[in-house]
């Protein structure tokens, strides 16, 4: 995430005066005009517009994300924790007695998985098509067939490209949930057996002291 405050070069707690006269500094050493970078100046810019909207500065306050200056993985990523979220909210357990993080968390690493899964499909159907196409040795003048087959393999370059950007939101989301940790009500003695068989990996995790989570590798789950 690119910080408006570094950019323009002001502290946290800068007044609408302080902004605007950093960002007339910095206007004039990367407008185009002066000689300057055309994209700094474009950030520049941007930075000065959050600043100044006191909606906008209290939600990069909060979050430390911005949907102007925010990278697009990023984003995609918040939308993630964003259905994660609505989830939750429609969970009618009482807060303490479960893990939320866990369920996300959980939920998370199973998407990816299946998303991984999809891609070795796709790149092993599109290799497949190739194959096809390499032996098509006597074409008419009309190549129907092999341009319908290099319609496919563009479609399905498509689609993996698609699922490989599902993945890195993912993994995003993942490392914005990781340093997270939700307390949840201690089991009394006498319960412990009887949930021990209903109980989620992460509160067993939690009374065995493991790691809560750990993003699974491509090569784990291959």
């Amino acid at each position: 995430m690119t910080n408006p405050y570094e950019i323009l070069g002001v502290r946290r707690d800068g007044t609408d005066d302080q902004i605007k006269a950093a960002y007339r500094r910095r206007a004039k050493t990367t407008h185009p005009d002066s000689g300057g970078d055309p994209e700094a100046f474009a950030r520049v810019q941007k930075a000065y517009e959050l600043l100044l909207d006191p909606v906008r500065r209290k939600v990069f306050d909060d979050t430390g994300y911005d949907v102007e200056l925010a990278d697009p993985v990023d984003l995609q990523a918040l939308i993630v924790i964003e259905k994660l979220v609505n989830q939750l909210t429609l969970d009618e357990r009482e807060p303490g007695t479960f893990d939320p993080l866990a369920h996300m968390r959980n939920d998370l690493s199973e998407e990816m998985r299946k998303a991984r899964f999809s891609k070795r499909e796709l790149e092993r159907h599109a290799a497949r098509i190739e194959h096809h196409l390499e032996r098509l040795e006597k074409r008419p003048a009309t190549d129907i067939l092999g341009s319908m087959l290099r319609s496919r393999i563009k479609a399905i370059a498509a689609a993996i490209s698609e699922t490989e950007a599902r993945i890195k939101a993912n993994e995003r989301a993942c490392e914005m949930l990781y340093d997270y940790i939700y307390e949840v009500d201690e089991i009394p003695e006498e319960s412990e057996a009887l949930v021990e068989n209903d109980a989620t990996p992460a509160l067993r995790a939690k009374r065995e002291e493991r790691p809560l989570w750990v993003v699974p590798s491509a090569a784990q789950e291959g």
